[in-house]
């Protein structure tokens, strides 16, 4: 059974969604609302008592816009898309044109995933490509209690948010030959976690580019990782 959804979850007091076909549907109009890819495991509906760990995935800038299937593109959402089966719920949203992750909307929309999802909230992870490597670091060290595991992709945050996620373990990823966004960026928040005794790796790939990405999801071993961490 297929268990790739659209979704849009209404970022407002009184939050609905609605699905394909519709499930259930807000009282009143949202102010704001946020496009996503919904996986459940082929298992969810197997074991109505398991609650399940989460992957919250961000997309890069050349995916934002009102075109849902562009965040089919690259990383899990891709991999869930051709068949590939995960033991994770995965959420999957999209950002608007010409914006940047917002850490408020990302957690309304947790939230509501949460409510209406048995999600084992001691393994939620959260990872993210480009912009959304820069949007992983921005919304841990806004919401650091809430993820059991980070993984940035060529992204880069601000250092000083290294005490606020010293207790999260963290795996980051970049490319040496990276032009877009150089791999001085993710060096320096994995220098800064280590310098506050962070559980910390760093994973460059000496022949990659931009496209830090493919290797990274590709890698059983990655999904394994993260299946290891529980919040502390």
């Amino acid at each position: 059974m297929n268990r790739f959804l659209f979704l849009a979850a209404a970022l407002c007091v009184a939050v609905g969604c609605r699905t394909l076909p519709q499930v259930g549907q807000t009282p009143q109009q949202p102010k704001h609302t946020l496009n996503y890819w919904l996986y459940l495991p082929d298992a969810y509906n197997q074991k109505p008592r398991e609650r399940w760990p989460l992957i919250l995935f961000l997309h890069g800038s050349g995916e934002r816009g009102t075109n849902l299937a562009a965040v089919l593109k690259h990383g899990p959402p891709k991999l869930a898309n051709e068949g590939k089966k995960f033991p994770f719920i995965i959420v999957s949203p999209q950002c608007p044109t010409n914006q940047w992750w917002l850490a408020p909307d990302l957690n309304r929309l947790l939230d509501n995933v949460a409510a209406k999802y048995r999600v084992d909230k001691d393994r939620v992870y959260l990872t993210g490509l480009s912009m959304g490597g820069y949007g992983t670091w921005t919304l841990a060290g806004t919401n650091p209690e809430r993820f059991a595991a980070l993984a940035p992709i060529c992204g880069g945050g601000d250092p000083a948010i290294a005490p606020r996620i010293r207790n999260i373990p963290t795996w980051v990823f970049h490319g040496a030959k990276d032009k877009a966004v150089p791999v001085q960026k993710s060096i320096e928040m994995v220098d800064a976690l280590k310098a506050v005794g962070a559980d910390v790796k760093l994973t460059i790939y000496p022949e990659a580019q931009h496209d830090s990405w493919t290797q990274t999801y590709d890698n059983p071993e990655f999904y394994d990782w993260l299946l290891r961490q529980r919040r502390k």
